[in-house]
């Protein structure tokens, strides 16, 4: 796990990647961390632009995504598409299959629909829980989060602290538009699931 970073050197390394490009950035980020950071893809239209990057520059980031055991089947062809397309491996996580069990026996299939409670248990077994087992011993994570995508994340930072999980979180792309990530899969070829469709 990583170590504790303060404010000021949390601040630092926001001036110092200020007005950086997205591939410095991950270029910064596979320097500083030495393979021990990670992209955390949901095989979403940010995320293929981010593997994209990582895939053409070479770098030592890793990549990973979480099987919910829920998936449209267009995602497990994407995913296939991708590792086919970049040669890249793409490690699957999947919830612990006895937690799933119980669950399912005890509320049923589809629980999440019942209560903000159950919804919550369903989170936690099918994406918190493999989500803290993929972050375990890694110093940082990227994500495809952008400030464009909700009001909630209107103040998103390129680099912040994940209280959390105790590890730095790069967000590359949080300055994008829609219409930026949706130029540069044009421009590069980037394969993207078919459910989302351009405009």
């Amino acid at each position: 796990m990583a170590q504790v970073v303060t404010l000021h050197q949390l601040e630092q390394w926001r001036g110092e990647l200020e007005g950086v490009s997205s591939e410095g950035i991950l270029d910064w980020a596979g320097a500083h961390f030495g393979g021990r950071i990670a992209l955390a893809s949901s095989m979403g239209l940010e995320d293929q632009v981010i593997t994209d990057m990582i895939a053409r520059r070479g770098l030592p980031i890793s990549i990973f995504t979480l099987d919910t055991g829920r998936l449209f089947p267009e995602t497990y062809t994407l995913l296939q598409r991708t590792t086919d397309h970049y040669g890249l491996p793409i490690r699957v996580y999947f919830p612990e299959t006895a937690a799933v069990e119980q669950m399912v026996a005890e509320e049923g299939i589809d629980l999440f629909r019942r209560s903000v409670e159950l919804r919550r248990r369903c989170c936690h077994v099918r994406k918190v829980e493999p989500l803290g087992r993929a972050l375990k011993d890694l110093g940082g994570w990227v994500c495809g989060l952008r400030r464009g995508q909700a009001r909630t994340r209107a103040d998103l930072h390129t680099v912040e602290w994940d209280e959390g999980h105790g590890l730095l979180k790069l967000n590359p792309l949080a300055g994008w538009s829609e219409d930026e990530v949706w130029a540069y899969i044009n421009k590069h070829n980037v394969p993207f699931n078919p459910l989302h469709k351009e405009g």
